[in-house]
């Protein structure tokens, strides 16, 4: 792809393409500047430095901007002599980052609100992945929600995007964390900088702009921490809702014509009125009406505006609640009884009742899993996996049994490729099945290493993990998966094994040796796929999004990535 943008990039000195350890020979490190905008966050404005002064990346520059704050937000700046600190009359969330991307020197940007974190490798990832994807105008990890107080709140699993990165944002914001991204200076030359008219929303319309016209990427480390309190903007579901719609209205021009992008757009406008709307509808009813009159009149007229068909469709529903409430408290017990029994033995079939079709058999609707039906339903989630892995598999690769994943998905950026057989263990005489790692790999040679549904063939685990972080280079990354349910074929050396996993025996497992905050574990399959491996049903007689949903209770696959430090 030819563009103004990448020419630029090409000339710039920001574009690094020396690896790692020249750059750090070097001394010639990309500066990246950390802009955070505060308005009246003082209380939280301390954590959020800090987070950045905690970085594993050296060469990086903090700049607050004070939005024209009531409160001691200069007096806590003051406190940290590494803070460039910048006052201006109140502006808006835009304002700010505007004014903090003006004043700032850094070759790539990261915008932190005052109330957010970032983790200690939020810097050096985004900037390792800048470097690897030098045609991107910005890259994006992810997140995990955390209380007010900094206490751990959940890991939502978020979506992970390939591919046709415009589309998606057309459909929705997949990256939902402003922290996430490290931007190239150079795009804000090509696509102008945030819409000050925005009151909300403005992070959204700059990556439309930008994935519209250049390539962007996302990783899947974690690299931020999105506090929840209840003066979060996005708690203003009438703000968020209006604003959300005109920003991709803004879009229709650009996707006249093209039959992709106009589906895309319109499931985006269903999506956000569906969120929105729900959440809209719930608040509205939930208030009290002669206390906050006004506030529920305002919400009401904004989704019957912005989102009529789910006005319609909660409104019924309420109204169907509001009359089984009133029927329970005027019909007897005896009556409901009469009533709702027949009723509930037709919908709820009684034991031996349930119509299973097909599954009520006790052999496998395939006996054997057909190549010629599509990929098996495991191999999707090894390749799902190596999908979103695939920029760490480069310059010197080590994969076991074959090169396969390595030529598909390490392409180029593979120096060089070996492969390494598993071999019997002969030990001991009695375990004819159990296999090893082969002595003779030579320690600290590779920076990855690729070992797909074959650890379960190993019985000496805690050796073989051991063995394969002293192969890796420091800072080298291990791809590996293991089986959570698995299939006794004696045909199919690799459906024969010693073990079946859990997410967390795994992360037992890896821990002691990579260190906890060195591994990421992740858990694929439902009760759906691992019905269907077990039929040796292929992936693609199933539906994506069937595959894709992730219920921890069906572990069918564990994924293991490992970083040597």
């Amino acid at each position: 792809m030819s563009s103004p943008l990448n020419r630029q990039l090409s000339d710039s000195k920001t574009e690094m393409v020396l690896n790692s350890v020249e750059v750090t020979a070097l001394n010639d490190l990309p500066l990246i500047s950390a802009v955070i905008p505060c308005y009246n966050h003082a209380h939280f404005l301390s954590e959020a430095i800090e987070s950045v002064l905690k970085q594993t990346y050296p060469n990086y520059e903090i700049i607050v901007v004070d939005d024209g704050s009531t409160d001691n937000t200069g007096e806590v700046a003051a406190r940290y002599p590494e803070v460039r600190y910048i006052r201006q009359d109140n502006q808006g969330l835009s304002g700010a980052r505007n004014t903090g991307l003006q004043e700032s020197r850094g070759d790539h940007l990261v915008f932190l609100d005052a109330d957010d974190l970032l983790l200690p490798r939020a810097l050096e990832a985004g900037e390792k992945c800048l470097r690897a994807h030098p045609e991107c105008a910005f890259v994006s990890g992810h997140f995990r929600y955390v209380n007010e107080d900094g206490s751990f709140l959940n890991e939502t699993p978020q979506r992970y995007v390939d591919r046709e990165h415009y589309l998606a944002f057309l459909q929705g914001n997949y990256i939902s964390m402003h922290a996430t991204v490290m931007y190239r200076r150079s795009v804000f030359n090509e696509v102008g900088n945030y819409d000050t008219s925005l009151p909300a929303c403005e992070d959204y319309d700059l990556y439309l702009r930008i994935a519209r016209r250049f390539p962007v990427h996302c990783h899947d480390e974690m690299v931020a921490e999105y506090r929840q309190h209840d003066t979060n903007m996005s708690g203003d579901v009438c703000l968020m809702l209006r604003t959300v719609l005109s920003v991709l209205h803004t879009q229709w021009p650009y996707v006249k014509g093209d039959r992709r992008a106009t589906k895309a757009i319109r499931t985006g406008m269903l999506y956000w009125k569906a969120g929105y709307g729900e959440d809209l509808f719930i608040q509205a009813t939930s208030l009290e009406l002669r206390q906050n009159f006004r506030q529920k009149a305002l919400m009401l007229l904004t989704i019957t505006r912005y989102a009529p068909r789910y006005f319609v469709y909660h409104t019924l529903m309420w109204l169907v609640e509001i009359g089984l409430n009133i029927l329970r408290r005027i019909t007897p017990a005896s009556v409901r009884e009469a009533v709702a029994r027949p009723i509930i033995e037709r919908v709820w079939p009684p034991v031996g009742g349930v119509k299973f079709g097909d599954l009520r058999q006790t052999s496998p609707l395939r006996e054997i899993a057909d190549s010629d039906a599509g990929t098996p339903i495991d191999q999707y989630y090894v390749e799902t996996f190596l999908t979103r892995q695939a920029h760490h598999i480069q310059a010197t690769v080590l994969e076991f049994h074959a090169d396969d994943y390595t030529c598909r998905f390490g392409g180029d950026r593979v120096r060089t490729s070996n492969i390494f057989e598993l071999v019997e263990n002969k030990i001991d005489p009695n375990t004819e099945s159990d296999l090893t790692i082969p002595h003779d790999i030579p320690a600290e040679t590779y920076d990855c290493i690729i070992i797909p549904q074959m650890l379960h063939r190993i019985y000496n685990l805690d050796t073989t993990v051991q063995t394969l972080y002293r192969c890796l280079k420091p800072g080298g990354v291990l791809l590996a998966t293991v089986p959570g349910i698995g299939l006794i074929n004696d045909d199919n050396p690799a459906r024969v094994g010693y073990w079946a996993f859990t997410e967390k025996a795994v992360h037992q497992l890896f821990a002691p040796v990579f260190g906890t905050g060195n591994i990421k574990t992740q858990a694929y399959g439902n009760v759906l796929a691992a019905s269907a491996f077990y039929h040796n049903l292929a992936s693609n007689e199933l539906a994506q999004t069937k595959l894709d949903h992730q219920d921890d209770q069906y572990q069918l696959l564990i994924t293991i990535r490992a970083i040597k430090v």
